[in-house]
């Protein structure tokens, strides 16, 4: 196959326009598919419902009988050559979650990063996690080589139990504690196959396949974070994962210095860094900056002391911990996920304490109030999370009183607004302070700053930067961010998921595929995994939007006739007591709807009948109502 055309280098300024990525509905559940954990759009989330059956559409949508429009083939394109280096990202590029790409060299493929997204509002109802697309892994997964992992956050590891068997079930390269957080996540779905993990250290350099690859360690808000050095034969392709520096007043430290400098005097072909805070102008707060300001709190607050935190941060909760042991302050752990990571914590060396020190929630009562702290979840407001369960009095052995200060150690994850804010006035309604990162240095982002970020591209000196790691508007902002600061506007690729994009001619040109491979994001749903355009997603989104109109009706079939008043069912439109006018006049359009589409008709088809009897009474109710729920006709033939 010959290679595709190439398509000028896409600005800063907005992407090159490329057909969307079409792939086949995926029928039925997935095999080796598991239900998720309890979902939530923070690190934390409640128990999920037991789910009801979900009744299918029978018929047609309202007012579409056509047949569906033909899709065109997805896109595959054929392996490159050895003269070639290809970037296809599969997800992370338009999003904050799901990151996925891949880095093709020397007949090699690299997967850097597993991970999902958290559902949000306006995902669909039902769904738990949303995933990469991995189609394109799935066809080539001859010539995967091995999964890279950056780190441990769920948004880079998070679609391993559900993707890696589609993958072939690759080697995965990770340092200790990601490896231990992977293997523990992984004990939650036992029939899937056993990972083959390889844990490395940073600063090593290991060939895997054909193909050169460096570790090095990166600064981020959880230990073990690491970047990738690829080596290709036009240069090295460097990954960052997330990352932050580590500074003083804006002057990065020794170690970064040294580290990144290292970097920079090798030959690189082409940098892919984190994006998440490039819409931040300066430098971001360190993390030893945070621990100064909690050590101040815990030493000098009066009465009992609750911090609401990230369970990855395990840093800080390691230091937390640390200082209240330091002061003779007993600590209790409040929230399933900080008990798993302060135990993953321990495991990995990264906490030693006494046993003493951390009791339980029964005990509380056994010690003054200024000798406790709090470990808690539920700093995002996660309804079922244990802070919030706090606040609203449904904890069973901790209640607030005015005595009491709340540390809420973490910024709002864009999405969440309307949640804190109802766990802070539920706090209030205690009488407790609360101190929060507005008001004091309580948190660190684990992302850096556009200082930061062309600090490190201007260290790196690669020759061509694809911004990643985050939303369309944090990767423009970062490819302007460096553009300002000196880097040619040629060099920069702004990538779209599911772009292939090839660097030929001995590193000289970038060529840009006219269409993507199949990048459609994937949805975890109980135990099936498929696309957003299921039809059973799409009828929840209606369910949920407008809901259904059910008509149960006896058809004679030999007159067409009804044998007797259709019977209507309402659930989620409208209140049907107090719309009998509006349900006599469809009784009547519903009599009037069978007998007309049934007049001549011998035999009588009752799949006919209910696609007109969809139609009409879909077009009836939205006059009448405005609204467009699913109706639902039940013909019975006697």
């Amino acid at each position: 196959m010959s290679a595709p055309a190439p398509a000028p280098a896409p600005a800063p300024h907005g992407r090159a326009a490329h057909p969307a990525p079409t792939g086949p509905r995926q029928e039925g559940p997935t095999e080796g598919a598991r239900p998720s954990r309890p979902r939530g759009r923070g690190k934390e989330g409640g128990t999920r419902p037991t789910r009801r059956p979900m009744m299918r559409r029978q018929g047609p949508q309202a007012g579409n009988n056509s047949a569906p429009a033909k899709k065109a083939p997805d896109y595959f394109p054929e392996a490159p050559g050895k003269d070639v280096v290809r970037v296809v990202p599969l997800g992370g590029v338009e999003e904050v979650g799901r990151n996925m790409f891949t880095i093709e060299t020397n007949g090699d493929i690299f997967v850097f990063d597993v991970g999902f997204q958290f559902v949000s509002e306006d995902t669909s109802p039902g769904v738990d996690y949303v995933l990469p697309n991995t189609r394109y892994l799935e066809m080539n997964k001859d010539r995967i080589r091995g999964v890279f992992i950056t780190h441990g956050h769920l948004d880079h590891i998070g679609g391993i139990p559900f993707l890696m068997n589609r993958m072939g079930n690759p080697t995965i390269y990770t340092q200790n504690l990601s490896a231990v957080m992977i293997k523990k996540r992984q004990e939650e779905y036992p029939d899937q196959p056993e990972l083959n993990i390889v844990v490395v250290d940073p600063g090593s350099t290991m060939t895997i396949g054909s193909t050169k690859v460096q570790f090095f360690p990166v600064t981020h808000s959880i230990p073990d974070s690491m970047g990738i050095a690829v080596s290709t034969p036009y240069g090295n392709v460097i990954a960052t994962g997330d990352l932050k520096l580590d500074h003083e007043n804006g002057i990065p430290t020794e170690v970064e210095a040294k580290k990144w400098g290292a970097l920079g005097a090798q030959k690189n072909l082409l940098f892919i860094a984190d994006s998440t805070n490039a819409e931040r102008d300066g430098f971001s707060v360190p993390e030893r900056k945070v621990h100064e300001t909690l050590e101040e709190i815990i030493r000098t607050v009066k009465g009992r002391l609750i911090i609401g935190t990230f369970a990855s941060q395990f840093e800080r909760m390691v230091r937390i911990i640390e200082i209240s042991e330091s002061l003779g302050k007993k600590v209790i752990t409040e929230g399933r996920s900080i008990k798993t990571n302060l135990e993953i914590a321990q495991k990995t060396g990264l906490l030693t304490v006494k046993k003493d020190t951390i009791i339980s929630s029964q005990e509380i009562g056994d010690y003054p109030p200024d000798k406790i702290v709090i470990l808690s979840t539920g700093a995002q407001g996660e309804e079922f999370a244990a802070l919030m369960r706090i606040a609203t009095k449904q904890h069973k052995s901790i209640t607030l009183n005015s005595r009491d200060t709340i540390v809420l150690s973490s910024s709002v994850i864009p999405g969440n607004e309307i949640s804190v804010q109802k766990l802070k006035d539920n706090l209030y309604r205690n009488g407790v302070t609360l101190i929060h990162y507005r008001s004091s240095d309580v948190h660190s982002t684990g992302h850096g700053n556009t200082g930061e970020l062309i600090w490190i591209n201007q260290q790196v000196g690669a020759k061509y930067f694809m911004p990643a790691y985050g939303y369309y508007s944090m990767t423009a902002s970062h490819a302007r961010a460096v553009e300002q600061a000196g880097r040619p506007r040629e060099s920069i690729i702004l990538a779209d998921n599911g772009m292939v994009i090839d660097i030929e001619e001995g590193g000289e040109k970038l060529n840009y595929h006219k269409q993507k491979v199949p990048s459609a994001p994937l949805v975890v749903d109980g135990f099936s995994i498929g696309d957003l355009q299921e039809v059973v997603i799409r009828d929840r989104q209606m369910l949920a939007k407008d809901g259904m109109f059910v008509i149960i009706a006896t058809v004679n079939l030999k007159t067409g006739k009804l044998r007797k008043s259709p019977d209507i069912i309402s659930r989620g439109f409208v209140y049907l007591r107090e719309n009998q006018e509006m349900l006599n006049q469809a009784r009547l359009l519903i009599k009037k709807t069978v007998e007309d589409s049934t007049e001549g008709m011998n035999p009588v088809d009752l799949d006919y009948v209910k696609n007109a009897l969809s139609d009409t009474m879909a077009g009836y109710l939205f006059t009448r109502t405005n609204k467009a729920p699913m109706v639902i006709p039940v013909l019975i033939g006697v």
